[in-house]
């Protein structure tokens, strides 16, 4: 059974930045059941990559955090290393994107979309 709970309730939050971003890819998609989803792969040059992709679905097994009207859903084996991360959305000298600002990471590859613990 999924849990859907406000973000200042569980480890990991979802900033109002990315919160209006995601609202916005919505709009253009026209799409208004599209959650983010965040999740975590080997192999990143660092040891572990974030990965981010939209989805209409929430599994039985997905951590639901609520930013308004934006939910953004995480993986029961991601979440273990996410715990106490924020989830914001970044426009600077790399481009536009989704970061996460994890207190779990021992190290970061320098483009900070991989980790290790």
């Amino acid at each position: 059974m999924t849990d859907s709970i406000d973000a200042t309730q569980t480890s990991i939050s979802l900033t109002d930045r990315a919160a209006a971003k995601v609202r916005a890819l919505r709009e253009e998609e026209g799409n208004q059941a599209l959650k983010l989803r965040v999740y975590i792969t080997g192999g990143g040059c660092s040891g572990f990559s974030y990965g981010f992709t939209f989805d209409e679905d929430t599994r039985e097994d997905d951590t639901i955090v609520d930013n308004g009207d934006v939910a953004l859903l995480v993986d029961a084996m991601s979440i273990q290393y996410l715990a106490g991360s924020e989830v914001d959305y970044d426009q600077g000298l790399m481009g536009s994107r989704f970061v996460v600002q994890n207190p779990n990471a021992t190290s970061t590859c320098g483009c900070g979309s991989s980790f290790s613990v």
